[in-house]
């Protein structure tokens, strides 16, 4: 018997969304009128009256679909279409429209990619409204987001390989006595090595037959390479050294999910990924090819200022971000430095502390309290922009002689200790290291641990979100901002479920603000004598 194929076709049963959930989708449609994002969307929409072929979408209801897609984990585009299609939420919001991954696709590329900026603005100024967040303290954090590359196939930047030819044309102009009025280049262009060949190909009459024809060999191969080198330099730019075959925009960088077992070696495509988060709410983003994030910290502040016309009050982040840039800064505008020095793990736990500390008079004083002055070295310049000299006596006898001296090579001949300080930095750090010992930066730096690096942990972890889905660094750039939207319509949306708004680790009023431990000079000295016998036995 065919018990399977012999079915009867039924009439579809009507069937709605339950009550609660009707309601909350109600409230999030008011939602989204109240942000006016719909004034952007209705630029670009389609006359509705359809020629025939398939209907037109309604814009509005895709947008709703897709910001509650990546709100709820739906973020791909086939999960999105096949959402549209089986899932009574995404059928109810679309008016049972379903529409295809070409035509969703279309949507964020036409629709949302260009107004990237002021949608996301235009959300979060209602989140923020509805939920009552305060912009005081920021939070701000990065991580390497694998991208879409494919074939694990990446390009270095070919610095060396142009160096190391450029010689071997300039030698081969020296040896025939060729266009001697040119000016050797570190890394030969392309029209240079072409005025090259022209000259050469004037003065072909005083060349035998079987030298010129080498000549010509040689110099057409060096110029097929050059143009094949600053193709390579064009698409890294100068900000990094390599790319992807199949995404140029990815750059090869270390993950952590491999970076301890790989110790480094094994490289990835990926793009780094800044967000500023605000009481659990992303509210901005930044995406580069930085390979460290300490270059991201202004871009992502500025993006913010840009979006909501202000700066937070204040600024948290890990010793990542620690440069006399960024605190300067800080500083500028006029927003509270919560930054981590990068010195800060051996300041607190004692392990490696400063050798020195600055003090209110412009002097310095070091472990032992011996105080140092500024002088003039007239034969020796400081290493770094902004830097001078401090020297300090009566080091024979210290017992922190050889972890301050630990790089020098005869310590024990050594009487006195000059330190090279860039005084700036050394007052931004001392005054980040002050408020962080505070009672506002003990609760800041725990609540920072929750609510940034919680985002990542939300999206990476309990989404599976690992790597991008699209292409090329304006494309992703979409993407995580689709994607830091969806977490905060999620947390929007349970606050509509529940009553109940986000709230995070508040500091005890009997809590005591911390400082840092007193370094013991016996295991400091043990430390530096172990480097320095690594560094010259």
């Amino acid at each position: 018997m065919n018990e399977f194929s012999s079915r009867q076709q039924h009439f579809f049963i009507p069937f709605d969304l339950n009550k609660e959930e009707r309601s909350l989708f109600d409230r999030y449609f008011r939602f989204l009128d109240d942000s006016g994002v719909a004034a952007v969307i209705k630029k670009h929409e389609k006359n509705h009256s359809s020629k025939g072929g398939r209907p037109n979408v309604n814009f509005f209801n895709l947008f709703a679909a897709i910001l509650f897609g990546f709100s709820s984990g739906c973020t791909t585009l086939r999960e999105l279409e096949d959402a549209c299609s089986h899932d009574i939420r995404y059928i109810d919001m679309m008016e049972q429209v379903r529409p295809s991954y070409v035509t969703i696709s279309n949507f964020i590329n036409n629709v949302i990619a260009p107004n990237e900026d002021i949608i996301f603005s235009l959300i979060n100024k209602q989140i923020v409204k509805d939920l009552s967040v305060d912009l005081d303290d920021a939070f701000i954090d990065g991580t390497k987001w694998e991208a879409n590359a494919n074939k694990y196939k990446f390009v270095w930047k070919p610095v060396k390989y142009h160096e190391n030819i450029s010689v071997s044309f300039f030698r081969i102009l020296k040896e025939n006595n060729l266009c001697t009025d040119f000016r050797e280049e570190r890394m030969v262009r392309s029209s240079t090595i072409t005025k090259a060949i022209d000259a050469f190909e004037n003065e072909k009459s005083r060349f035998q037959e079987k030298q010129y024809n080498a000549v010509a060999k040689s110099l057409s191969a060096i110029l097929v390479k050059v143009l094949e080198y600053e193709e390579k330099e064009r698409i890294c730019g100068e900000n990094r050294k390599s790319y992807f075959k199949t995404d140029h925009d990815a750059t090869a960088m270390s993950l952590k999910a491999d970076y301890y077992s790989g110790l480094g070696s094994n490289m990835h495509a990926a793009y780094n990924v800044q967000s500023l988060v605000i009481n659990g709410i992303v509210l901005s983003y930044y995406v580069s090819q930085s390979r460290t994030d300490i270059a991201d910290f202004i871009p992502v502040l500025e993006h913010f200022h840009k979006l909501y016309s202000v700066y937070p009050k204040n600024i948290c982040a890990d010793s990542g971000y620690g440069s006399l840039e960024n605190y300067t800064f800080l500083k500028d505008h006029g927003i509270g430095n919560y930054v981590k020095p990068q010195s800060w793990e051996g300041n607190v736990t004692g392990s490696y502390p400063e050798s020195y500390r600055l003090q209110n008079d412009g002097t310095i004083v070091c472990l032992n309290q011996h105080i140092g002055t500024r002088v003039e070295i007239p034969w020796r310049h400081p290493k770094k922009a902004g830097g001078v000299f401090f020297k300090i006596d009566g080091c024979t006898d210290c017992p922190y002689k050889k972890y301050c001296m630990r790089w020098m090579k005869d310590i024990d001949d050594q009487t006195e200790k000059i330190f090279e300080v860039n005084v700036k930095l050394a007052e931004l750090k001392q005054e980040a290291e002050k408020n962080l010992l505070s009672l506002k930066g003990i609760e800041i730096r725990v609540n920072r641990s929750i609510q940034v690096e919680g985002v990542f942990g939300i999206e990476k972890q309990d989404y599976r979100y690992t790597r991008t889905r699209r292409r090329g660094l304006e494309k992703v750039s979409t993407e995580m901002m689709l994607m830091f939207l969806g977490l905060n319509i999620k947390r929007l949306l349970k606050y509509y479920q529940t009553g109940k708004k986000l709230s995070f680790w508040k500091a005890p009023s009997d809590l005591e603000p911390e400082s840092f431990k007193n370094p013991s000079a016996k295991r400091l000295s043990k430390k530096g004598e172990k480097l320095h016998d690594n560094l010259y036995k």
